[in-house]
Order: structure tokens, then C-alpha cells, then sequence
């Protein structure tokens, strides 16, 4: 048997890998329970610092697998868009259609609460109304009766040489200013390349670029259009994309939490 050893991430949780370093071990628990035992106060300080920031491992290697393997079924789906074809990058991705599998409702579920201050907080600092109520359901209801009816739970699949242009997942008036997005994949096994990008043009001094390689089964907490940054004449909004680089090998899917529906 392979001997295990075990590291502790940023933010407070554990991994083990084997003898190759395969990756982490399989997270226990609910849903419920993998987002409690993420470091939250890590998590908030990792956004505020940078404008993303990872989570514990969300998804078990047998979850992550059954999500993927749902991508060549048309009926689980809406819709799916060629990046190529809207010159978004390359690459495919597609939104799922209702009802969702359940790690996907649930997770939303689960994270929503642990998200909310945050972006009350940001908005507090940008002199902005936080139009978000306390429940996921109640803020969906309001997309809804504004006419943001449409699923956003997006399922991404990149092949060698796919990417993502920067971009942000607006979908009408009414935003949630957080996101995660969960590899589904092992990176350095699965695929190489792949890391997720965010771009932030910062007020008044040169834009900012960060790079993140997701961990199999980890969230990723970012910025879906725009955060507080603090500079000589107080808090100013910093516009914020997201992509993903070239994949170099192999084979990458991800899944997109969105916390608004679209028009």
C-alpha cells in the first residue's frame, strides 16, 4: 500500500496525498459539513486581499466524476455555447437545466450563508444598497420576478489547447457579487495548464493578474464583477474577468456556481 502523507492547506483544512501525489483525499461528510469546515475568516481575508480565494475540498472523487460524466447527456441542459463560435476562447461549456443534480443544489445552498457578509460588507464600503436577502430561495425569487428566470449552474469541459477569455458572468440587473467554481478534475494528472485567471483593473495604478491552480474537488471563491479597494480617497470599486489559461494536456472540466439566474 502506498504510504499517505498529510498537508494542511490556507485555509485550514487537510489533504492527503499518496506516494505519487495524486491529490486529496476524498472530503467526508454532507455537503453542508465540507463547507463549514472550510476557514471562512481565511477564505474572506484571501478575497479582500486578492478577490479570489480557495475553499476546502466541496466534492468527493466519485461526486466530481459522476458531475463530469453527465456533460455528453442533452437532457440534463439547456443549453450549450462554442466559445470559438462567440469568440469567448475555446473549448465548450453548458448551463445546466432544472432539476439540478443535487451537489449542485445543495452546495449553493450551503455556500450562499458563508458568501452573504462578504458582499454585504463590500457594498457597505462601496456606499452600495445590498439588495440580497437572507435566503438563496428568496433571492432567486427576486431574479425570477425581475425576469432573470434562466439556470446559470454551468458544467465547463476544456480540451488540449482550449481557454476562456476574460469575461464576467453578468446575466442582467440583478448580480451576485461571488461565485465559485469546483475542478473537477486532478491537475498534473487530468490535465496541465488550466489555471483560472483573474484580471483587476485597480484604481488609479496598473492592472493586476492573478493565477490559481484549482485542487481536484476545491471551490474557488471569486469576484463575479467588481470589489472594494481602498486608496488615498477611500473605497473604489475595482472591475474584475475571469478566464482560464491555455490547457496545455489532457482534459479539465469544472463546475460554475452562479448565485443569480439570467434574463
Amino acid at each position: 500500500m502506498s504510504p499517505i502523507t498529510s498537508t494542511r492547506t490556507s485555509n485550514g483544512t487537510s489533504t492527503s496525498t499518496g506516494a505519487g501525489g495524486t491529490g486529496p483525499a476524498d472530503p467526508a461528510g454532507t455537503w453542508q459539513d465540507r463547507v463549514d469546515a472550510t476557514d471562512w475568516d481565511a477564505v474572506r481575508a484571501g478575497l479582500d486581499a486578492y478577490g479570489c480565494s480557495l475553499t476546502g475540498p466541496l466534492l468527493t472523487s466519485d461526486e466530481a466524476a459522476a458531475i463530469a460524466a453527465l456533460y455528453p447527456d442533452d437532457a440534463r441542459f439547456r443549453s450549450t455555447v462554442n466559445m470559438a463560435r462567440h469568440r469567448f476562447g475555446e473549448g465548450e461549456y453548458r448551463y445546466f437545466a432544472r432539476p439540478f443534480p443535487e451537489a449542485v443544489t445543495e452546495l449553493k445552498q450551503a455556500l450562499y450563508p458563508k458568501l452573504l457578509p462578504v458582499a454585504r460588507d463590500w457594498w457597505s464600503r462601496l456606499g452600495r444598497p445590498a439588495p440580497w436577502p437572507d435566503r438563496l430561495d428568496d433571492w432567486l425569487e427576486a431574479c425570477h420576478a425581475a425576469g432573470q428566470t434562466k439556470s446559470t449552474a454551468i458544467l465547463l469541459r476544456y480540451r488540449a489547447g482550449d481557454w476562456n477569455a476574460l469575461h464576467r458572468d453578468l446575466y442582467g440587473d440583478l448580480v451576485f457579487p461571488l461565485q465559485v467554481v469546483i475542478n473537477l478534475s486532478h491537475p498534473g494528472a487530468d490535465h496541465t495548464g488550466g489555471e483560472f485567471l483573474l484580471y483587476e483593473q485597480r484604481p488609479r495604478a496598473q492592472s493586476r493578474g492573478t493565477a490559481t491552480l484549482i485542487p481536484h474537488g476545491h471551490g474557488l471563491v471569486f469576484t463575479t464583477r467588481d470589489r472594494p479597494v481602498e486608496s488615498r480617497r477611500g473605497w473604489s470599486a475595482a472591475p474584475v474577468r475571469h478566464g482560464v489559461s491555455v490547457i496545455r494536456s489532457g482534459e479539465r472540466f469544472t463546475l460554475g456556481l452562479v448565485f443569480h439566474d439570467a434574463a
